[in-house]
C-alpha cells in the first residue's frame, strides 16, 4: 500500500475519533507484516490531531520534497526526457518521489501518457514518397478498371523465424505529451538461432514454402531453383490450361528478386511483374500481415525441425477468409499511401 494511502486512512480514522492503538491494529489485521510500525502510526496520529492535513513527508536535507511542486514537476520532466522508455521504478530511483506523486505529475501536470513507439523501416525522401504514390496509383487503376484481379496476384518474400519468440512491442512504450506522436525506434539485430523461410502465396492460399539450411544465402540462382521453379510446377498443376499465364508477380526489391536472371525467368513463364516502391514493407502483404501472423502463433523451439513443422502447420491452417481480407486491406493501404502523399501511414490505421 502506498504511503499516501496509509496516511489518508490514518487521517480519516483520527477524524472519527480513533486512537493510534486501534488504527495500528486495523493495519495489522489487513496488511500483516506489510503494516506500518506503531511508532509511524502514532507519529502521524499526533500530527493530524494537531491539525495537519498534508499527507506528504516533511522536507529533509539532501532529499527531494515528495510533493507536487514546480521543482519536482520539472525534475520528472527532465528524467522522462533523458529516459523516454522509463518505468515508474526508474523515475522513482532518479527522483526519490513516491509512486503517487509521480503518477500525479505525469498524468495531471505534464499531461503525458505512455504508448508504443512507432517503428519505421526507412526515413523516406521526396523521391521515395513520390514513387510510392506513383506505384499505388498504377496498382489501383488496374485493379479498379478490371484489368487486374486480386485473385491473380502472386506475392511472397523471405523472413527469419527465431527459435525463441522474443521482442514485444510493449517493451518499447515511451512517455509522450498530449497531442504528440509516438517515438520512432530502429530495430536492432538479434543474434539468436533462427531459420530463413521463403513463402509465396495468393488470395486463395499458400503456394510455396522454402526452408533454407543454416548458413545458406538466398541468391538469384537459389531463388530460382528452390522457390520459383517449385512455384511454377505447383501453379501448373493447379492451372493446367493456363499455367502462370496472366498471373501478376509481386515481390520487393531485394537483390535476388530483381536480378536479370530472375526477371527473365518470370517473363519466360508469362508472369506480369509488378513494380514495387523501395522501402515499402507496409505495401507488401508478407510484411504487413503474413510474417506477423505466423510469428505471433509460434511457440518456443529447441530445434530447426520442430520450428519448420510448426510453421508449415500454421500456413496450412490459414483460413481462406483471412487471405481474402488481407488482399482487401492491401487495396486500402494503396489508397492510404496516396492519401498521406507517400509517407508511412500505419500509425493512422484503426
Amino acid at each position: 500500500m502506498e504511503k499516501e494511502n496509509i496516511r489518508f486512512y490514518i487521517l480519516m480514522r483520527v477524524k472519527l475519533g480513533f486512537n493510534a492503538t486501534s488504527i495500528h491494529a486495523d493495519f495489522t489485521t489487513v496488511l500483516g507484516d506489510e503494516a506500518p510500525s506503531f511508532p509511524t502510526v502514532a507519529r502521524w496520529v499526533a500530527r493530524f490531531k494537531a491539525g495537519r492535513e498534508d499527507l506528504e513527508d516533511d522536507e529533509r536535507v539532501g532529499r527531494p520534497i515528495t510533493a507536487t511542486t514546480e521543482a519536482n514537476i520539472e525534475l520528472v520532466r527532465v528524467v522522462i526526457k533523458e529516459i523516454p522508455f522509463s518505468i515508474y521504478d526508474d523515475i522513482k530511483a532518479e527522483t526519490s518521489l513516491s509512486h503517487f506523486t509521480i503518477n500525479h505529475i505525469i498524468h495531471d501536470c505534464l499531461k503525458m501518457r505512455k504508448i508504443t513507439s512507432r517503428w519505421v523501416p526507412h526515413f523516406l525522401n521526396a523521391e521515395n514518397r513520390a514513387k510510392r504514390v506513383r506505384v499505388c496509383h498504377e496498382w489501383l487503376d488496374k485493379i479498379k478498371n478490371g484489368s487486374w484481379r486480386l485473385s491473380d496476384i502472386v506475392t511472397g518474400d523471405e523472413s527469419s523465424f527465431y527459435w525463441l519468440q522474443i521482442g514485444h512491442k510493449q517493451t518499447n512504450s515511451s512517455w509522450v505529451g498530449e497531442g504528440e506522436s509516438p517515438r520512432t525506434v530502429v530495430r536492432r539485430d538479434r543474434y539468436e538461432p533462427k531459420t530463413m523461410v521463403s513463402i509465396i502465396f495468393r488470395r486463395s492460399g499458400i503456394d510455396q514454402i522454402t526452408y533454407w539450411d543454416k548458413g545458406d544465402t538466398v541468391t538469384s540462382e537459389s531463388y530460382i531453383k528452390d522457390c520459383l521453379k517449385p512455384l511454377v510446377r505447383t501453379l501448373g498443376e493447379q492451372r493446367s490450361k493456363s499455367g502462370c499465364h496472366g498471373l501478376k508477380f509481386h515481390q520487393d526489391n531485394a537483390i535476388p528478386h530483381v536480378a536479370s536472371t530472375v526477371i527473365t525467368f518470370l517473363k519466360d513463364h508469362e508472369f506480369i511483374i509488378m513494380d514495387h516502391p523501395p522501402y515499402s514493407p507496409d505495401l507488401a502483404p508478407s510484411d504487413f500481415w503474413l510474417f506477423d501472423y505466423i510469428k505471433t502463433r509460434l511457440s518456443d523451439h529447441t530445434s530447426e525441425k520442430s520450428l519448420i513443422s510448426e510453421i508449415t502447420k500454421i500456413c496450412n491452417a490459414i483460413p481462406k477468409k483471412e487471405l481474402e481480407t488481407t488482399y482487401d486491406k492491401w487495396v486500402e493501404r494503396m489508397e492510404l499511401c496516396i492519401k498521406f502523399k507517400g509517407d508511412y501511414f500505419e500509425h493512422n490505421l484503426k
